[in-house]
């Protein structure tokens, strides 16, 4: 058999499968999301500095479905991650979106990817570089040609008690502890960008390597700056509040309490637009 002749036998049986995504539910019942979930793709970052990351995200992706169609067509979705440009950015990030529900000829569409962001920091006394891991989650929605995003990054840093420092004769309980905040911005703000503004609100901030110097250095500057969670969160927020470029945004701290077996947290939320 020619391979002419394959080719015209295999569009000759697709054209004659039977479509039952496409064939019609007479439920009546619209379901406001369908698809897949934790599927893993290749990805580049876009740093400010211009360098790009190599990254891998865990996507999930739906859309709508109207009340009369019986299916999603699922392959559609792993045929557009690998049809995608993998750099991304807000503009890559909305147009993902927006090429999604045009393919899958939906109303409405979801779009979750998380992936690990490496900044490369420098140790304050040393010099000695390393690498830091930080969680980013971009999530995003269309709605009838509306897209809404939220970047959102969990920052990890040090906190030290005010109080304890208060109270006790010497030393004070501190603590690692993890800062998530998400924002929704009018135009780029780059995540180096942000991680940086985030952690200079914290007692100290982290480093994957550090010298006997520079942990010194870190001890001593969290004892000289102690916060409660709610400093932290408060803190953020007015770094936030004097970003223009920030429309609306949410803070979460969490202190991994070193002395009590629970955590303790504290949240800010503000819409600028409100």
């Amino acid at each position: 058999m020619t391979s002419a002749t394959k080719s015209t036998n295999t569009q000759s049986t697709s054209a004659t499968m039977e479509d039952v995504q496409g064939s019609v539910d007479t439920r009546q019942i619209p379901i406001n999301r369908v698809g897949i979930k934790d599927i893993q793709h290749p990805i580049t970052v876009l740093g400010k500095d211009g360098r790009r990351s190599a990254s891998i995200a865990t996507f999930s992706m739906s859309v709508s479905l109207p009340h009369d169609q019986k299916g999603t067509h699922m392959s559609r979705f792993i045929q557009m991650l690998n049809e995608t440009e993998t750099e991304i950015s807000a503009k890559n990030f909305n147009k993902m979106l927006s090429s999604m529900v045009e393919r899958l000829e939906a109303e409405s569409g979801y779009i979750e990817m998380q992936f690990p962001y490496f900044i490369e920091k420098t140790a304050p006394v040393s010099g000695v570089k390393s690498l830091m891991d930080y969680q980013v989650n971009l999530v995003g929605q269309i709605e009838q040609g509306h897209i809404d995003a939220t970047l959102e990054v969990t920052i990890p840093v040090k906190s030290l008690c005010p109080c304890s420092k208060k109270i006790s004769e010497y030393g004070a309980h501190n603590q690692r502890s993890h800062i998530t905040v998400g924002i929704n911005c009018s135009s780029k703000l780059w995540l180096d960008e942000l991680i940086k503004s985030v952690e200079a609100q914290a007692s100290a901030e982290l480093f994957a390597i550090l010298k006997r110097p520079d942990e010194k250095y870190i001890t001593e500057r969290a004892y000289n700056n102690p916060k409660f969670v709610e400093d932290v969160v408060r803190d953020v927020a007015d770094v936030f509040d004097q970003n223009d470029r920030i429309l609306r945004y949410y803070v979460h701290a969490e202190n991994f309490e070193s002395i009590h077996n629970h955590s303790a947290f504290a949240v800010v939320e503000h819409d600028k637009s409100v």
